[in-house]
């Protein structure tokens, strides 16, 4: 069977499991199950068998004609670079963990066949995105991922935080959507096709008309999509949804569409070197804002999701200087062990009866109780802090020595105010990377207080994936040389200023972490507090509630909530963030700031415009109605039924006609 043959059956296996799934969920409940797990499985080992036949070698590309429009065609068409190859390996291993993970994590969920089902076809629309050599094709799967998270996000769909969510999420991305489209429709005009060869070969003979504003309507799209400032506030409020589906959204789709896109268009990008100032400005902002919101999360799940922003902020950082190697790069590394933390945090809160840090850190023995979540979070954290010799290091390294060669002049590949604003930002996000992963560490997994609940050990279902993740988040970043030929050759080694500037701030970062949580710890003993049971004990979902931790979740894939001391949390990043810490804990007030400028605004024209249409349009057309009817009421009034009465109407009707003659007669015989 052919590479391009194989490379088709990527996408379509897990689109014919979610087909299948949504037929047979309630008649054949059964096969629910199987036919979640063993599509995926196929797609996984169909993309592994892709990446090693294309081998880092030419690029393998095949179109036909989808059909003739008249103008610019529309292609079915493959491209199957190093890139694409080992993307699509990545997204067919995590959906493949979900898909396990969520077997146990959601055994009692009654929605699970749809859930299943919608998990296969978000894997499906990210493959054809990732796969496809043709923009319209790539859209179909950029819009189906769009309505898959919608769905996905509101799974709890009882509760109005997952309503709010799903709604919130579908409508930030199509707002970014709309420029995304006119943007592509544009790109499509100047190269006369939507094939993306044919568009990089147009750029590269300089045939674009307005490459500043074709980039800058792309990269709204690529905002909303991968939520970079300002179009970032959905992704927070979609830990609404399940823990599984944030796995997904986070580290392998959705979020990593954007980010890939620009990689596979990064030409089109560069064309414009405002364009690329403006996306360096974007990801700076983007990290250094994500991180520090980070810090002052509750809900553990935000903490991640936060994280996941500023990382994303990196890799299109990354991009800004003109290096999509290590977008890439860190587009894989990163999504190997987020979606390890997401899937242990699942098990946290599994066992721990709550998502809530502050609830977390009035327990003790949770890291007995879980011993595999443990174990993996702490070497996934380790990652994320980007502490070497782990996955983390190497790739955010890969990216601050991309920013540095652009700042220092030794690449034209972008302007050098660009590379200054990447490194500079890089290296703060990796001090305060470092700080809020440590305190997610500490909060979880160091607290003290009534012994946390024992449900006994978790499903292997849950454990196994966790330990299967970890593998390439220990050794993945060691095997960028091997790898060197799926990167355009080039070998993704760190430099010693950067591994020093980067390491060391993550450890700083670290280090005063885990000195403010001791000085917190030491306050917060000193507090009074009662054992569990005790007067000053309280439920663990009191205590979530109260900082809007608790999620509709919680009570699903939990047993019961613990209770836990009422004293006052041991929280580190309180006092690192000081007075900025409640503004940080809100997301800066965007969500308030788009309330006002734009929410606002839209209802109080929209309601303009019902008092227009019920008081102005619909009197007009009632008065339209209303002057026919009452003439109809006075003809009613004249057909009484009596001959006598119509005779004498008749009669004198005649008498004036007459009169009316007989007078116009005269006053034409006068003149």
């Amino acid at each position: 069977m052919s590479t391009p043959t194989l490379a088709v059956l990527v996408p379509l296996l897990p689109f014919l499991g979610a087909l299948a799934g949504l037929l047979l969920g309630r008649t054949a409940p059964g096969f629910v199950r199987p036919l979640a797990i063993l599509p995926t499985v196929g797609s996984a080992v169909l993309a592994v068998l892709v990446a090693v036949r294309q081998g880092g070698g030419p690029a393998i590309e095949t179109a036909t004609e989808l059909t003739p429009t008249g103008s610019v065609p529309i292609d079915l068409s493959l491209y199957l670079d190093g890139f694409a190859v080992l993307v699509a390996v990545l997204v067919g291993v995590v959906a493949t963990c979900v898909q396990i993970y969520s077997t146990a994590y959601l055994r009692e969920d009654p929605r699970y066949p749809s859930y299943a089902a919608l998990v296969s076809l978000f894997t499906s629309a990210m493959l054809l995105v990732v796969y496809s050599g043709d923009l319209m094709v790539l859209l179909v799967g950029w819009e189906i991922m769009g309505i898959c998270s919608y769905f996905l996000v509101g799974h709890y769909w009882e509760t109005e935080a997952a309503r709010s969510a799903s709604l919130k999420a579908f409508l930030v991305t199509k707002l970014g959507d709309v420029p995304f489209l006119i943007g592509l429709f544009a790109l499509a005009t100047d190269a006369d096709s939507f094939q993306i060869t044919k568009i990089l070969g147009t750029v590269a003979a300089g045939g674009l008309d307005h490459p500043t504003l074709i980039a800058l309507l792309l990269l709204a799209g690529v905002a909303g999509k991968s939520a970079q400032f300002p179009l970032h506030t959905w992704l927070p409020d979609a830990m609404a949804g399940p823990t599984p589906v944030s796995a997904l959204i986070h580290a392998a789709t959705m979020v990593a569409a954007g980010v890939y896109f620009v990689a596979r268009l990064l030409p089109v990008f560069a064309a414009s070197r405002a364009a690329l100032v403006v996306m360096a400005v974007m990801a700076a902002v983007t990290m250094i804002g994500s991180a520090l919101a980070a810090l002052a999360q509750d809900d553990i799940k935000r903490v991640l999701a936060y994280s996941t922003i500023g990382q994303l902020g990196y890799m299109i950082g990354a991009l800004a200087v003109g290096d999509r190697e290590a977008a890439v790069f860190h587009l894989l590394s990163h999504g190997a062990f987020k979606a390890l933390l997401f899937l242990g945090a699942g098990v946290i809160i599994h066992a721990a009866g709550t998502n809530s840090l502050a609830a977390m850190s009035r327990m003790d023995g949770l890291t007995q109780r879980i011993p595999d979540a443990f174990w993996t979070m702490t070497i996934a954290l380790l990652a994320l802090a980007a502490i070497p010799p782990f996955a983390g290091f190497f790739s955010k390294e890969a990216v601050l020595v991309a920013a540095e060669h652009t700042a220092t002049g030794h690449s034209e590949a972008a302007p050098g105010a660009a590379g200054w604003v990447v490194l500079v930002a890089g290296v703060l996000t990796a001090l305060l990377t470092a700080a809020y992963a440590t305190r997610l560490w500490l909060m979880a997994f160091r607290g003290r207080g009534a012994a946390a609940p024992d449900h006994g050990k978790e499903p292997l279902a849950m454990t196994g994936v966790l330990w299967l993740l970890a593998i390439p988040t220990i050794g993945f970043g060691l095997l960028v040389g091997p790898l060197a030929d799926f990167f355009d050759g080039r070998e993704l080694t760190p430099s010693l200023t950067t591994s020093v500037l980067g390491t060391g701030a993550a450890v700083v970062g670290a280090v005063l972490t885990y000195a403010l949580w001791q000085r917190a710890e030491a306050k917060a003993a000193l507090a009074p507090a009662g054992a569990a049971g005790a007067p000053h004990a309280v439920p663990a979902s009191v205590v979530a509630a109260a900082s809007a931790a608790e999620s509709p979740e919680v009570d699903e894939v939990t047993h019961d909530h613990p209770v836990v001391p009422a004293r006052p949390a041991a929280d580190p990043g309180r006092a690192l963030l000081g007075p900025l810490h409640r503004h940080a804990a809100v997301g800066f007030h965007l969500d308030a700031v788009y309330d006002r400028a734009f929410v606002r605004p839209v209802r109080a024209a929209a309601a303009l415009v019902r008092f227009l249409d019920r008081e102005v349009v619909d009197t007009y057309v009632r008065g339209a109605g209303l002057g026919p009817r009452l003439l109809g009421g006075l003809v009613r009034r004249s057909q009484t039924g009596n001959v006598q009465s119509y005779l004498s109407a008749l009669l004198a009707g005649a008498v004036v006609l007459a009169i009316a003659t007989a007078v116009l007669a005269n006053v034409n015989a006068g003149s």
